[in-house]
């Protein structure tokens, strides 16, 4: 089977990440085979992070485009697959259904011409044994689909979870936070994100680093203090001295953390900082940095997942930067303080606790499917805990405490208010999207 051309059109850099370099040589029906197992594990309840990892390298790139894409439309596919098909078809059919119709559904979205899509949908099923019986199946599914596509899609459009790509609840509740501005937010969660460089600043300037860019043939715009916006996302290993560390990938939301974090402190001083929920090491990094060259701060990142802390070492060791990563629960103080630094209180510490996951919704389009209603309740009581066990770590009269809030709503306000009230909090609010407490204890 022949390999497949992604379209010339501008809906090329639609699909997320990988969009614009898929594997060559790499059949499109494996890519599809690849991107419906992920799907179907993600609609089981596991990450699309964990799930891509266990994809074969070569396949990885397209097949994380095409998940991606196929995850964002997810709603509309599933309305589509239910008018083609009204009773349940195999998982494994499903979620084959469920992907090419994701992909294309919206001509101008597709990332191929959509008879390409159904023609290699169909040559997935044939050549998947799990699947081959089905094949036939898949095939009537989708030809009709070609035919009659404009109707289906026109009967689905009253279908808000096919309108908008969200759980009927997720949608409900932004319709109540923002009743003038949901629209616009939702179809903002279903665009792709940019891909945004962090400048390592102990290695050189920012725009030395976007003119090192420019030579390659990646066009770039400044954002931020470090940060850079690439107008096509590559892949890392293209970036120059990605490897060596002279520069990370970081949102720019993300890039205001640290800088809030140390604002005012002194490098040369041998301040204590925690960086608490630290995986993956991104603001750890970014906090290193921001030390200077001196590197006089003594950093301390926790995370209570190994394999997830393991992923803030190897993010300083390419950075060429340290810190002390300990797994451990952070709200379980007496079995880590001792170790971090004999309970000496910190100069800044940095929570970005467990939340609702809003924020990151356009890089992690897989959150809206995976997280519950009933999830929030829960999340806010694990954000007090948090916050109740490590304020009182910090230096008093001097000490600056920064918790971040990718959604004030949803990251449990009403117990944040409850918790600034307690402790006398001076509360300080950088501008949107993104939206960060800093509290300077009294």
């Amino acid at each position: 089977m022949a390999t497949q051309s992604r379209k010339t059109s501008s809906s090329t850099s639609n699909a997320q990440g990988a969009s614009s370099f898929d594997p060559q040589g790499v059949a499109l029906w494996r890519q599809l085979d690849a991107a419906a197992q992920c799907l179907q594990a993600v609609r089981g309840g596991q990450s699309a992070t964990a799930v891509l990892e266990q994809v074969d390298r070569s396949l990885r790139p397209g097949v994380q485009a095409l998940l991606f894409q196929a995850l964002r439309q997810l709603g509309r596919a599933q309305a589509l697959r239910k008018a083609l098909a009204p009773r349940n078809p195999p998982a494994r059919v499903d979620n084959l259904l469920c992907t090419a119709l994701a992909l294309a559904w919206s001509e101008d979205a597709a990332p191929y011409p959509p008879f390409t899509l159904v023609s290699q949908a169909v040559e997935a099923a044939k050549r998947n044994a799990s699947m081959r019986g089905q094949a036939g199946f898949v095939n009537a599914c989708l030809r009709r689909f070609l035919r009659e596509r404009d109707a289906l899609v026109a009967a689905t459009d009253d279908d808000p979870v096919a309108r908008w790509n969200h759980p009927l609840w997720w949608i409900r509740a932004v319709q109540k936070d923002y009743p003038d501005h949901w629209q616009q937010i939702l179809e903002a969660n279903n665009a792709h994100a940019p891909m945004t460089l962090r400048v390592n600043a102990l290695r050189r300037p920012a725009d030395a680093y976007l003119a090192l860019l420019d030579e390659a043939g990646m066009a770039g715009a400044r954002v931020g203090a470090s940060g850079i916006e690439l107008r096509q996302a590559v892949p890392v290993q293209m970036l120059p001295g990605f490897e060596s560390g002279d520069v990370s990938v970081q949102d720019a939301a993300a890039q205001l953390a640290a800088p809030l974090l140390v604002d005012g402190l002194a490098q040369g001083a041998p301040l204590q900082i925690l960086d608490a929920c630290a995986a993956p090491g991104g603001k750890t990094a970014h906090i290193l940095e921001l030390a200077g060259a001196a590197q006089n701060w003594r950093v301390t990142a926790l995370e209570m997942d190994g394999d997830r802390a393991r992923r803030i070492g190897e993010t300083l060791e390419r950075l060429q930067l340290s810190a002390q990563v300990l797994v451990t629960d952070a709200a379980l103080v007496d079995a880590w303080w001792p170790q971090a630094n004999d309970r000496t209180p910190f100069d800044a510490i940095l929570l970005d606790a467990p939340c609702s996951a809003a924020g990151i919704v356009r890089r992690h389009p897989d959150v809206r499917w995976l997280r519950r209603e009933s999830d929030l309740p829960q999340l806010a009581q694990l954000q007090e805990r948090l916050l109740s066990a490590l304020w009182p770590l910090v230096k008093p009269g001097e000490g600056c405490f920064t918790a971040l809030a990718r959604s004030s709503t949803w990251k449990g306000r009403t117990r944040s208010k409850r918790f600034s009230r307690a402790t006398l909090m001076r509360i300080y609010s950088p501008p949107r999207p993104f939206n960060a407490r800093a509290f300077r204890r009294r």
